[in-house]
Order: C-alpha cells, then structure tokens, then sequence
C-alpha cells in the first residue's frame, strides 16, 4: 500500500466504511441540520454552483470519530511516513443533482502552501457517501502527478484552480482517469495530487465526507482559519458504531466563508 501511494500519490479502499458505520454517517449528516446548516457554496464559472460545509477540528460526533479510527487516522500516519499527525480540516462536500458545480484541476496543497504549510506532509481521506459516478461528477486525477511538485495556482471565476498550461503538460505525461465509487469507498490521496471532477448533469446527488491531516513537524508557520497543531487522540473503529453523538458539534469550530481566501463566496447558495 505504502509503494502504490507513493509512486501513484493516491489509494483506493473499497469498503472502508461498512453499511452500519454507513447508517451512523447517515443520522448525523441527515438526521438533523446540525452540519448541513453551515453549508456554503461557491460558482464554478458556468452556471451551477457547489455547497459544502467545513470545520477546523474533529469534535466527538460520528464524524470526528471517523476521522480519530484508527482505519482512517492510523492509515494516514502510516502513509505519511509514520509520526503524529494533527487535523487540519474536514469537509462535507455537497454536489446537488443537476445543479452541483464543477472543481477545477488543482492540488489541495496550492492552497495549502499559502496557509504557511512549507512541505507538502499532508493528506485527505475522500469518503463516498452517496455513489460517484463519471455522470454525477466523480473525482478525476492524475496519477503520478504529485511527483511535480507545486504548481501556481490562481483564481479562475469563484476557485482557486492550477496553471492550465502546465495541467495540460502534465495530462500528457500522467493521463487522467476516473475515481468512481461506492457509498463506504475512500481515496486516500496526497497533497499535490492534481484532481478535479465535473460538473453534476445527473439526477443523483454526490455527497462526499473529506478529512485533512497535517504531521506536527509541519505545522505552519502563517496564521490561518484551519485547524491549529492539536493532539488527536485515535480511537478503535468499532467505536464508530458506540458513537450517540449525532447532533452535539462542539469544538468543530466551522469555518467562517468569508475566511476562506481559496473561493468567492455565492450568497445565493449560503446558508
């Protein structure tokens, strides 16, 4: 696993959630508007426009103990090379039927570089929540592409996306393909990874659970609104399915959109 990440920047699990730890992801994004309520949302540019709310640390709810299992915590530590980890943000990504907008081509660590993170020791955890498809706008990435390093990255309509030019240098050296997934699959992906996924055209929403982890010996070094150096105390993964929390998010602490300097806020779509 180590091997294929490294060469490939990426890897697949299929079936890291089960349909119980499913079931609880399903009361607490559902059950109430507990997260839902802090939704954002941003324009691609062409006309449709993606929500998604975004918080700072991992908190006692079903979600932050995901985000503490040693499944999904203990895997990035692993793959990051061993040595503590802290969180730096998790989101829920929400991309409508019909109307869910398009993400441009960059890298999570383009934005990343100007919160003050000087090495790119960072990693997301993309968890399928409902099915992604080519048509319902999956993820698409490069494989290989990390090994490139930063690119520049600027913004393009209401994202922040990464220096066409080069991404279409890049596609023809590390050609692109799609990550599509069933509820409970998760992507374990690098930095500087380059993704992208498009437009939903479909009838079927695609929501999406994504956690960040920074390692401690990189915690950066420029104020910013995620998530600061702080211990995370990792937890077994049938605590997952022990978890009654489902509505209390104390210590979250979501993100202000107007502190997010990557997008340009819609208020058509904020909540």
């Amino acid at each position: 696993m180590k091997c294929d990440y490294n060469k490939n920047g990426y890897l697949i699990v299929r079936g890291l959630l089960n349909d119980a730890e499913l079931q609880q992801l399903h009361i607490t994004l559902e059950g109430s508007d507990a997260i839902t309520k802090h939704r954002y949302g941003f324009s691609d540019g062409e006309g449709k426009k993606t929500q998604m709310a975004l918080w700072s640390y991992p908190g006692d709810d079903v979600t932050g103990v995901i985000a503490r299992s040693e499944k999904v915590l203990g895997t990035c530590q692993e793959l990051l090379g061993g040595g503590e980890l802290y969180h730096f943000e998790s989101k829920l990504m929400m991309k409508e039927a019909r109307t869910g907008g398009k993400h441009l081509w960059h890298q999570d660590y383009g934005y990343w570089y100007n919160n003050g993170c000087l090495f790119p020791d960072l990693i997301t955890v993309f968890v399928a929540y409902d099915r992604a498809t080519t048509e319902n706008g999956c993820l698409e990435i490069m494989p290989g592409s990390h090994k490139c390093g930063r690119i520049d990255h600027l913004m393009i309509a209401g994202q922040t996306g990464a220096d066409i030019d080069r991404v279409h240098a890049i596609q023809q050296k590390c050609p692109p393909i799609h990550v599509e997934m069933e509820p409970g699959d998760a992507l374990f992906f690098h930095s500087n990874l380059l993704h992208t996924s498009a437009g939903n055209d479909s009838d079927k929403r695609r929501w999406s659970v994504l956690v960040s982890y920074n390692r401690t010996d990189n915690d950066a070094v420029l104020d910013h609104p995620f998530g600061k150096l702080n211990k995370l105390v990792k937890v077994r993964n049938e605590d997952i399915l022990k978890c009654r929390n489902y509505t209390n998010m104390d210590g979250k602490e979501f993100l202000d959109p107007r502190n997010d300097a990557n997008i340009v806020l819609d208020d058509s779509v904020s909540q």
